[in-house]
């Protein structure tokens, strides 16, 4: 298995990297918490329902202590914490939440282990490899326009005149 990945090109003058070709990675599907508790049912002894119930717990936890201001460690996994996006304040004086506090996002970090010559690896990533999406199954070019103005069957070869009225192209 491996991450797929385009090309992509910065073209916007004012965006660092200019002109310049970029890798974007490429998802190919969703999988959702029903096809993961799916997969998970078939990898253990645990029931589908069973897995289900404890991913919908363990989210409605998550939440309860993270709003009660707790990081959240899921061991193997990573961990998770509020964080605030927000305006400066000239003075700590000047400071008000309803007028400086724009918004609250949720942090994830994956869980990080080091390897035996001491580099960090990320849970996620650890052996990922990465390789070119296939292109699309859709020809997405234009064809180049060859017909001369008024003679769709130009350049085309014989037609089926089924009619019977008129010469076929090449007649």
């Amino acid at each position: 298995m491996a991450v797929f990945y385009r090309l992509s090109q910065v073209t916007s003058p004012k965006q660092k990297g200019y002109g310049k070709w970029y890798p974007r990675a490429v998802m190919t599907n969703t999988v959702d918490t029903n096809a993961l508790a799916t997969i998970m049912q078939r990898n253990c002894t645990v029931k589908k329902s069973d897995i289900l119930a404890v991913i919908t717990e363990l989210i409605e936890t998550m939440q309860d202590q993270l709003q009660d201001s707790k990081r959240v460690k899921l061991n193997g996994f990573g961990t998770f914490k509020i964080g605030l996006s927000s305006t400066g304040a000239d003075k700590a004086s000047d400071f008000s939440a309803s007028k400086n506090i724009k918004g609250l996002h949720v942090l994830f970090q994956p869980e990080v282990k080091y390897d035996s010559e001491g580099q960090r690896q990320k849970t996620f990533i650890t052996g990922c490899s990465v390789q070119e999406a296939p292109k699309n199954a859709v020809e997405t070019s234009k064809p180049k326009d060859d017909t001369p103005a008024g003679n769709d069957n130009a350049g085309d070869g014989p037609t089926n005149d089924d009619a019977g009225d008129g010469p076929t192209n090449g007649d």
